[in-house]
């Protein structure tokens, strides 16, 4: 068995998920790590935030090449030195053993809060009498619960969200949050993402916890149902772009998460929030992360 290379690059960790598509784009990856924690207690203690690693088979790759044409391309296209990180970085060779099974072994039980853990499928894990779990095979799609911002919708909707009430996921990713809302009693859930590359990946975990949920390519703007509960997990500039969009699909009185959301950033997002008269409920927090919960009406 070959060996392969272990690619490790200093990025923004806000845009990780796109980092992360460019790396399965550009090299023959066998997968992408985006953040590693270790947790005490329910607290972190340790992360990886701002380095994401990919795992490279086959030749050694012209790397500071790749990653110069790649960071150029984002420019091109309007992103800012400051917005795309340093992108140093260091390319190991590692012997292979196995690399499947080493892969698994940088995972564990994600306690998210004290009733809600996500379980990576191979972990055999025994909830608590009171504990949702989620089963996810972490790093197929941006949102496996690790993230803080993906933490801080869940949080919002463990606080939040309604037994009956309706939900919508915009930019839903692996359908991590959508399949918790249905955990916690919704009974209509809806997301869509503008990646077509996730929407199979997120019908199949539904269907690994054993919920219903629809999925389809598409975003905010196209959808005209109103719903109790959304959830919006994007990046900041995106959120400012189609607040007015997001409001359209809330009743009266509806609640939503925003999140994705850098400290230094938030400024952005309240004026949106502001200039689409929702009322601010609550802020969470979660390391140089935050988040809003909003209400209509």
């Amino acid at each position: 068995m070959s060996n392969y290379y272990e690619l490790q690059i200093k990025i923004n960790p806000e845009i990780e998920d796109i980092i992360s598509d460019i790396l399965f784009d550009v090299f023959d990856c066998e997968g992408v790590i985006t953040v590693e924690e270790t947790y005490k207690d329910l607290e972190m203690i340790a992360s990886t935030e701002g380095t994401i690693k990919a795992f490279i088979r086959g030749e050694k790759p012209n790397v500071g090449a790749i990653l110069k044409e790649q960071k150029e391309l984002l420019k091109s296209r309007g992103m800012k030195e400051e917005e795309l990180g340093s992108w140093d970085y260091v390319l190991e060779e590692k012997e292979n053993k196995d690399w499947s099974e080493k892969w698994k072994e940088k995972w564990d039980v994600t306690h998210v809060t004290e009733h809600i853990a996500v379980v990576p499928t191979w972990i055999d894990y025994i909830p608590k009498s009171d504990e949702i779990i989620i089963k996810l095979d972490p790093g197929c799609a941006f949102g496996t619960g690790t993230h803080q911002t993906t933490q801080l919708c869940m949080k919002a909707l463990e606080k939040y969200f309604v037994k009956g009430q309706s939900m919508a996921d915009i930019g839903m990713g692996t359908g991590i949050l959508s399949i918790l809302a249905k955990k916690l009693g919704a009974n209509d859930v809806y997301g869509c993402d503008n990646d077509e590359t996730v929407i199979d990946v997120a019908i199949e975990n539904a269907q690994l916890n054993g919920e219903d949920c629809t999925f389809e390519l598409g975003t905010a703007d196209k959808i005209t149902k109103k719903y109790d509960f959304v959830c919006a997990n994007i990046l900041h500039n995106v959120l400012f772009d189609i607040m007015g969009d997001l409001k359209n699909i809330m009743k009266d009185d509806a609640i939503m998460s925003l999140s994705g959301i850098l400290q230094e950033k938030a400024p952005i997002v309240l004026e949106a929030i502001e200039r689409e008269n929702l009322k601010i409920i609550d802020e969470i927090q979660q390391d140089q992360w935050t988040s809003f919960v909003v209400k209509k009406g």
